[in-house]
């Protein structure tokens, strides 16, 4: 449960947790995280986002000394006077990745698949189109052959019949941990991530950094890719309202949805009080 006084470090996710359903940060949240900074509590944006949305994601988070990308797998600190230090770059290879799916394929039939291997702005994703992807404008279409030709920063994966939360429980009893991370982000596809990649060994990075015990610190979030940070942070673990079932579970404390600025609702409180 929370503790007195304040946390050392904060962390929130932004899809879905600290962005709004129409892809806005309202300036009141802006606003609460800047107070927050000026408590002396450094921020962090943890998100499954690449760093091909890096600038995207600064302009959402602005306050953030720290970002945690790609799912944990590309830890940035933004704090540095020199300028932003890139502490952590995790690729998962095209070999093992290729490995991986034709396991997957076998069990579970064929797959939808794209692949993030590019961290140059606004790269697209690569691979198999599908309809229900939501951003349409950042994608590629390509070959499965040319997808796997490199080490990539993540795969992502869907079948026509199963749910997604099927797909991942399916794929968890397939893939080994020691040859990728399994997870998924509320986008009807699971994400395939290096091994030992996950939002809380990113956010191990941070705090080993700064020096913060994992107890110390606070987390928010909406969906499972949430659950590892979840498990590691200590202060904290709060959950806006529509979080999906599994987080929500996880969470000491429930928030207001996104929409409503839960985040900054919470911090809002937690600084007045």
């Amino acid at each position: 449960m929370t503790r007195p006084g304040l946390p050392k470090l904060i962390a929130t996710d932004l899809d879905g947790t600290l962005v709004r359903s129409d892809d806005t940060v309202s300036a009141y949240t802006h606003e609460v995280l800047d107070r927050v900074r000026s408590a002396g509590i450094p921020v962090v944006g943890a998100t499954g986002r690449g760093p091909r949305l890096t600038e995207l994601t600064r302009n959402d988070i602005r306050a953030a000394d720290f970002l945690v990308m790609a799912g944990g797998g590309r830890v940035v600190d933004q704090s540095d006077p020199e300028g932003p230090l890139v502490l952590r770059d995790e690729r998962l290879s095209g070999q093992v990745l290729a490995r991986l799916l034709a396991d997957l394929e076998a069990a579970v039939g064929p797959l939808t698949v794209m692949v993030e291997a590019s961290d140059e702005h606004d790269a697209p994703l690569w691979g198999d189109y599908h309809a229900s992807w939501p951003y349409q404008d950042r994608f590629e279409a390509r070959s499965r052959e040319e997808c796997l030709s490199c080490d990539v920063l993540k795969a992502f994966a869907r079948t026509a019949d199963h749910h997604v939360d099927e797909l991942l429980a399916v794929a968890r009893t397939i893939v080994p941990p020691e040859l990728a991370t399994l997870t998924q982000a509320g986008l009807g596809f699971i994400e395939i991530c290096p091994p030992g990649v996950d939002k809380s060994t990113g956010l191990a990075v941070v705090a080993e950094r700064l020096g913060v015990d994992p107890a110390e610190v606070l987390v928010f979030g909406d969906q499972p890719n949430d659950l590892p940070m979840f498990g590691w942070a200590g202060w904290a673990r709060v959950a806006v309202a529509n979080a999906h079932p599994a987080v929500r579970a996880a969470a000491d404390e429930i928030t207001l949805r996104n929409d409503d600025d839960g985040v900054a609702v919470y911090l809002d409180r937690l600084l007045s009080r």
